[in-house]
């Protein structure tokens, strides 16, 4: 009968070959992530293998924040309204939502501009806000709606905002002065005219602009080039008077009430950048920039003032900012 001590030795045995078998598979599919083929006697030595598999182990780690990042999910039905313009039709035409005959010669009635829908004057103020904006009606990238432009892609964001920030967070996070620098003026311009033009296929890569910061100046640009900013002109009174507030609670409380104001669009675009900017401040010891100074920089751009007299838009420029900045601060518990 073996003894108990030749039992634990056998034990030890079987649980040290099962180990050497598990590292083996693991070192076998680590290989096969980095397009090696490796087998039998020839598997390089600890030396060597050691630094492979922190490799691996980065680029996995790099590929799932890039998933995490991307947000392969389904985009939200945007509701839209439509882009009405007075027309003159050639020909004989028929509403779309009344079926009835467009009489006379001249502006016999409006076309929706983004998706071609055609009704009388006395229509449209009745037809529902279903606008699936036509990409042949989309002239550009830069400059266009914002809800237009998701809806007219199908995303969820537009997909300025989407590549740019992947750009940057694949290789500008710890670049010092990220978005406080400026790239060259006539690089970014090319960057806008390239999206207008090739659209989703457009290469912001570093193989084609090598400098970080022409894809930081691209997107602050299309931010700025927005004929509805961010957050919207609607929205805009609520955020500047809730950045007025002192009291931590009654702020917070209304910051969630002026962000349910905003359209689902603006609303998703808003997080995405916020969560992102937030990112940003965790490499502040190599960038140098905090959420004050990405509230300085994105405070005018994100925030607009509608069409208000002169002092009072010179006295809301002090919390633009602010309201940036808190943002920011709290984009783990705001959105």
């Amino acid at each position: 009968m073996p003894s108990r001590e030749s039992y634990e030795v056998r034990k030890g045995e079987k649980s040290l070959v099962h180990k050497a078998k598990q590292e083996a598979n693991q070192q076998d599919i680590l290989a096969a992530a980095l397009g090696m083929r490796i087998s039998g006697p020839q598997k390089p030595p600890a030396t060597i293998w050691q630094p492979l598999k922190l490799f691996a182990y980065s680029q996995l780690t790099s590929l799932v924040r890039k998933a995490t990042l991307k947000d392969n999910s389904l985009p939200p039905k945007y509701e839209k309204v439509h882009n009405f313009k007075v027309h003159t039709f050639r020909g004989p035409h028929w509403c779309e939502y009344c079926a009835n005959f467009m009489w006379g010669l001249t502006a016999q009635g409006v076309k929706c501009a983004d998706c071609g829908l055609n009704v009388h004057k006395q229509c449209s103020t009745m037809v529902p806000c279903n606008c699936v904006p036509d990409l042949k009606h989309i002239k550009k990238v830069y400059s266009c709606e914002l809800t237009t432009l998701v809806k007219a892609h199908n995303t969820k964001r537009p997909m300025v905002v989407d590549m740019c920030i992947q750009e940057i967070e694949s290789r500008g996070l710890k670049s010092e002065g990220l978005y406080r620098i400026s790239g060259f003026s006539d690089s970014v311009e090319d960057v806008k005219s390239t999206f207008d033009r090739d659209g989703e296929k457009t290469d912001i890569s570093a193989n084609a602009y090598e400098d970080i910061n022409i894809i930081t100046g691209a997107l602050k640009l299309y931010l700025r080039d927005l004929p509805i900013p961010v957050i919207s002109y609607d929205a805009y009174p609520r955020f500047i008077e809730t950045a007025k507030l002192e009291d931590p609670e009654k702020r917070l409380k209304a910051f969630r009430e002026a962000l349910e104001l905003l359209p689902a669009a603006h609303s998703e675009t808003l997080r995405y950048l916020m969560a992102h900017l937030k990112r940003v401040t965790l490499n502040e010891k190599e960038n140098l920039m905090n959420a004050e100074n990405l509230g300085i920089i994105f405070g005018p751009t994100l925030l607009r003032a509608p069409n208000l007299d002169a002092m009072t838009a010179l006295n809301d420029i002090r919390y633009q900012p602010q309201v940036v900045e808190f943002l920011i601060k709290n984009e783990d518990i705001l959105f």
